[in-house]
């Protein structure tokens, strides 16, 4: 099983970030927040416990909000508490988001890794002053660079850094030698996301009043596909639409939900997907501590249909380059892939878009670029050939 603990907190709101976050105060209510979240997930363990036994963990994956601004002593409280309570598998991988200007306190890198952290992501998101800026995020270029040494001097030997591409007034020559300084850096596997704003956020207000020019379609599709294609050439294997590694460095934790594996997550707006249910805790601190302290564990259940499991097989398994292994569709549906979808398969393959490899077929870069497009056909000949439900919870993203 793969777990997952959100931490609702940030030193700031960034403009483009719609995750559930609240801004922590500086000050006693602050403390006091901190101190009621740290309780609350020390109990929601012990109750998934209670519920669960002493299931194994593969991956542990600390997100958020910023969990970097969490006290290392608590980190450390936490991992002693799982391993404690479930079985934490030897040379488990455990993740750990972190935030340049709150990975540079004294030794904090280091209290971390002692914890048993061995996997850094630090949001960096830009070498670029300007766009660090535009973007709300409450670091300088000096200080990501300063929070990355710290972290390879403590010894974490497995780090990620988390890049945006498509920002307000970026082209292909920038982003290329934004990759360039990256590479120098020697980073063992790199996030590299599309800027996408959603309702709510501050970019997509400023986007909407046209205060902000961004990359179009053509240039956006050049900055994906070069860039692609000059990590590759570095030794950066382009394992899933967004995500890049060095050979031995893929993201277990992440992989993990693109195979399907069951996932357990903790704190407010976690989702949990066990078996055939799902659930997702309340997008909130007061009402989830409420609902940990009177002993009631996550929030409403949904039932994952024949559709949700179809739908969802297709949208997962394609996001890798690995892609989706035939045989399992056959098994979940009792049909044939390719002779379902005959026409589009043999024009992607034309253009370059898709391969048919030892039973999976995947996207190239090509077609990982467009590949909401493609899902969206797929999902729609998918329903009409099963005779599936209309409708879907699930997001492309």
């Amino acid at each position: 099983m793969l777990l997952y603990i959100h931490v609702p907190f940030c030193r700031s709101r960034c403009g483009y970030c719609s995750f559930y976050s609240g801004v922590l105060p500086q000050d006693q209510a602050g403390a006091g927040l901190m101190r009621g979240y740290i309780d609350g997930l020390l109990a929601e363990i012990g109750l998934w416990n209670e519920r669960l036994g002493r299931v194994k963990l593969e991956t542990v994956f600390f997100g958020g909000g910023t969990p970097s601004l969490l006290p290392a002593r608590t980190v450390d409280q936490v991992l002693n508490r799982l391993r404690k309570l479930f079985i934490l598998e030897a040379g488990a991988e455990i993740s750990f988001e972190g935030n340049p200007e709150s990975m540079l306190e004294f030794g904090y890198a280091a209290e971390l890794a002692k914890a048993g952290v061995n996997r850094l992501s630090l949001g960096i998101q830009s070498l670029n002053e300007e766009s660090l800026r535009l973007l709300g995020r409450p670091h300088t270029l000096k200080v990501a660079l300063a929070a990355y040494d710290a972290a390879r001097v403590c010894g974490i030997a497995n780090i990620n850094l988390d890049l945006l591409w498509g920002l307000p007034g970026q082209r292909l020559r920038l982003w290329l030698e934004e990759l360039k300084s990256v590479i120098k850096l020697k980073p063992d596997h790199l996030s590299c996301y599309n800027l996408t704003l959603e309702e709510g956020t501050a970019m997509f207000a400023a986007r909407e009043r046209g205060e902000l020019a961004f990359p179009d379609d053509q240039e956006q599709a050049s900055i994906y596909a070069y860039g692609s294609e000059f990590l590759e050439a570095q030794g950066f294997l382009h394992y899933e639409i967004s995500n890049y590694a060095r050979m031995g460095f893929k993201c277990r934790h992440n992989l993990g939900y693109w195979e399907g594996h069951d996932y357990l997550g903790l704190g407010p707006a976690a989702t949990s997907t066990i078996g055939d249910k799902r659930w997702t805790n309340p997008p909130d601190v007061r009402i989830w501590r409420e609902q940990v302290a009177t002993r009631r564990l996550g929030g409403e259940y949904e039932s994952l249909d024949k559709s949700a499991r179809v739908l969802e097989l297709l949208m997962l398994r394609l996001r890798t380059d690995r892609g989706l292994r035939l045989q399992a569709y056959r098994k979940l549906t009792g049909r044939d892939f390719i002779a379902d979808n005959k026409e589009l398969i043999h024009g992607l393959h034309r253009k370059g878009m898709l391969r048919i490899k030892n039973g999976y077929i995947s996207l190239t870069a090509s077609g990982m670029l467009v590949s909401n497009s493609i899902l969206e056909y797929l999902f729609s000949s998918t329903r009409e050939k099963l005779a599936l439900p209309g409708e879907s919870s699930l997001r492309l993203e």
